[in-house]
């Protein structure tokens, strides 16, 4: 494909074509909800345009209905493209997935699954977006933490990124994902914690 300007090397011009079918593919895969571009807070959009500075890692956390899986979505599609920069090496994989549906989708007699075939794919994405971390159903065997914490453990020390939304604070859901998960979570998410306040958008709050 020739460059598209007189300063565009014909490299440049295929990169810019591969980034613009998968972003265009992820945009296939946002939820029509969530469709419409926002204005992101600024340590979000750092973490998603790859700014100096910004963490591998993000952990979106706010009250019900303040917008954080809409910013997660659109700071993911923006994380996509940011990809191929000029230490381009392929199509980025995005696993995304409501924590709820997802440790159904892991267990053992899920229908027409491949549970190991998915927990390896969660563990090896280029990136990891998990919803409402806090809503996972804790299994009394301890199931859900053990998941939680073969997805966690690897990508750990892959320095593979994750992003995650959640109503409480990555301390506070150590019930949840248990200890191991949440000490790896301290260091995962180091400087990538963001706090969106504000009212309940579904109830008439202020955008």
């Amino acid at each position: 494909m020739p460059p598209t300007s007189p300063d565009e090397s014909p490299m440049d011009s295929w990169r810019n074509e591969r980034r613009d079918q998968a972003v265009a593919a992820f945009d296939a895969r946002i939820p029509a909800l969530y469709a419409d571009e926002i204005n992101l807070h600024a340590d979000i959009d750092n973490w998603a345009t790859r700014a100096p500075g910004a963490p591998t890692s993000l952990f979106v956390w706010g009250p019900l209905g303040v917008g954080k899986t809409h910013a997660a979505w659109r700071a993911a599609r923006r994380w996509v493209g940011a990809q191929f920069a000029s230490d381009y090496r392929g199509t980025p994989v995005v696993q995304t997935w409501r924590s709820t549906a997802l440790f159904d989708a892991l267990r053992p007699d899920s229908e027409g699954g491949t549970p190991k075939k998915l927990m390896r794919e969660l563990q090896t994405a280029s990136l990891l977006y998990i919803d409402d971390l806090a809503a996972a159903r804790v299994s009394p065997s301890g199931w859900t933490q053990e998941r939680l914490y073969e997805i966690f453990d690897e990508r750990y020390v892959n320095r593979l990124p994750v992003l995650v939304t959640s109503d409480v604070k990555p301390n506070q859901i150590s019930h949840i994902v248990g200890e191991r998960v949440t000490s790896r979570a301290a260091e995962i998410f180091r400087g990538g914690v963001v706090h969106l306040a504000g009212s309940d958008r579904r109830q008439g709050g202020a955008a």
